[in-house]
């Protein structure tokens, strides 16, 4: 099997592949350690939110260190350079002002902070999601990796995490709770953007589209589930429906980090078919859990501690931990073996090539 065969194989569960798949993410640091070693020129594709740059990224290096997936998606238009004001603060597309945190990009002026009618969300410019050279990278790797690897297209910032970016997380939460009439109209207005993207990415060929939003946190739920079924349980079975109507035969993948147990069910319900990242040492997310209640239904994708276990774990604990995830998730297929997040600048490389060769050892279903 091929990369691309394999990673389809393992998620649509009808029959197993010759391994268990594999993916992984690098933050800035790896990337550019890992170009050197392997001599191989390191290309970095800045996103429409700059955070999800590091999944787009550097993919002819992931690829020559193993993954299985080529991970795409919407990036700048063509010539556009952000703004920087005088305290090394951007202002993106959006109007949301960042500067640079300790690890990530954060929004430090949200454009939407006060925002109260409808009218004030209807009257807001979002950026064009088709403008010129936004895909010009995914074109390239597109062309380069259609037949040979599994083609994510990214739409993460699906709706939740575009609007706490856009209005401020506390803020949101409270207008949610208090059924403020703007957050109706601010969901319709990320979902379409979001679609945008990933209508146009199925069209340029990807085999996935990874939706994104974060609704858990280390012990539980952001929201409630009654208030997640409120306002978005609908919202993803259209969402899902609408990608589906473009190629009836992409994989729904959707990422959402944190304790985000309870409402698998229903998200499953509604059409997702791929869960990421399967984030460990939450509740609810024990791998024998996971893999009894939705196993039947749901493929996994990650599972892989990328807190405690592979910045400071040894190589050893690394390939132990591998190798339980694999023998659970990976029981009859249904499992991508990655980090539940982007592997950090203090993973030593060692314990990056440790994690890649525990999946290379223990992944093999012959």
């Amino acid at each position: 099997m091929n990369s691309k065969q394999r990673v389809k194989t393992a998620l649509k569960r009808q029959i197993l592949p010759d391994r268990v798949p594999l993916q992984f993410d690098l933050s800035r640091t790896l990337v550019e350690k890992f170009a050197q070693k392997y001599a191989i020129s390191a290309h970095f594709t800045t996103a429409y939110y700059e955070d999800v740059t590091y999944r787009i990224s550097a993919n002819d290096l992931r690829v020559a260190m193993g993954s299985d997936c080529v991970v795409v998606g919407s990036s700048l238009p063509r010539g556009y350079e952000h703004p920087i004001d005088r305290c090394g603060c951007i202002v993106n597309e959006f109007g949301m002002k960042m500067r640079q945190g300790p690890i990530y990009m954060e929004v430090v002026e949200h454009p939407l902070a006060n925002v109260r009618e409808p009218q004030q969300v209807e009257e807001f410019a979002f950026p064009d999601p088709l403008a010129e050279g936004r895909y010009d990278d995914a074109a390239k790797d597109i062309e380069k990796y259609q037949q040979s690897h599994f083609l994510v297209g990214d739409m993460e910032l699906t709706m939740f995490d575009m609007m706490a970016q856009l209005v401020g997380l506390e803020k949101l939460l409270l207008d949610m709770a208090m059924g403020e009439a703007y957050v109706e109209v601010l969901i319709e207005r990320t979902k379409q953007f979001a679609l945008a993207v990933g209508k146009k990415l199925l069209a340029m060929g990807v085999d996935g589209i990874l939706a994104g939003d974060d609704f858990g946190s280390q012990n539980g739920m952001l929201i409630s589930p009654p208030m997640w079924r409120r306002y978005f349980k609908e919202r993803y079975r259209q969402v899902y429906a609408i990608l589906k109507a473009v190629n009836p035969d992409v994989m729904l993948m959707q990422h959402s980090d944190g304790a985000v147990a309870p409402i698998l069910g229903d998200w499953i319900e509604v059409g997702m078919e791929v869960f990421n990242p399967v984030q460990p040492n939450v509740p609810g997310h024990t791998p024998e859990e996971l893999k009894s209640k939705f196993g039947d239904r749901l493929s996994f994708w990650g599972a892989i501690d990328q807190q405690n276990l592979l910045p400071f774990g040894t190589p050893g604990e690394i390939e132990a931990d591998v190798k339980a995830k694999i023998e659970v998730l990976g029981r009859g297929g249904g499992y991508m073996v990655a980090p539940a997040h982007i592997i950090q600048a203090e993973t030593p490389l060692e314990n990056v090539e440790a994690f890649i060769n525990a999946v290379r050892k223990h992944g093999l279903y012959s």
